[in-house]
């Protein structure tokens, strides 16, 4: 690896989040995946959750919505709610789901300086009862138009780009996050990678 291309790489890594991800419930559709991840990447997410315990799991991605973001990403595929929220438990202080219910605050109300999960649910019914229940609670995106819904990735894009405001200000891009042994791996994995 040449020194250019391990100073581009490090400076990436020393901006990644590792206290915030996003959780895809059931979402049918590979290319709103890869449009997360693409988001996801940008904002300097390492760890994305895929949960598909009402659907097969994914065996690929839309290479074309994601401009291959998923070989930057570490992906946690779950096929069973309660693995997948151990899993999250472990990690993170906040579980929030997307849910318009009469609970939910405002996205710009919630606290996502702190180690946050946020999910997203599938493109027909969203988040299920099951993963509502399991929770710390839900948010919503304001909006003021008729149609109250947002496509997957728009809203995942519109509340991880907050997110990425408040850690900015809170100065979280400022210092390496990543623990140095995860962060040396990825180095050398990423080092084998092709940039597109």
């Amino acid at each position: 690896m040449t020194p250019e291309r391990n100073d581009r790489l490090t400076a990436v890594l020393n901006k990644r989040q590792p206290d915030l991800t996003v959780v895809l419930e059931n979402v049918f559709d590979p290319h709103n995946i890869s449009a997360v991840m693409r988001t996801a990447d940008a904002v300097g997410l390492q760890d994305i959750y895929i949960l598909n315990s009402r659907i097969p799991p994914h065996k690929k991605w839309g290479a074309k919505s994601s401009s291959s973001a998923a070989k930057w990403l570490t992906i946690h595929q779950f096929t069973d709610a309660d693995e997948c929220f151990e899993a999250l438990r472990k990690k993170y202080k906040k579980i929030y789901t997307t849910h318009l219910s009469t609970d939910a605050a405002g996205l710009y109300e919630l606290n996502l300086t702190e180690p946050v999960a946020l999910v997203f649910g599938n493109e027909h019914s969203g988040v299920s009862d099951e993963i509502i229940a399991k929770a710390d609670g839900n948010f919503i995106i304001p909006q003021v138009g008729i149609i109250r819904s947002l496509n997957i990735s728009v809203a995942c894009a519109v509340s991880l780009y907050e997110a990425f405001r408040q850690k900015t200000l809170a100065g979280h891009y400022s210092k390496t996050k990543l623990k140095e042994e995860q962060l040396n791996q990825l180095l050398e994995k990423w080092g084998f990678e092709t940039e597109e």
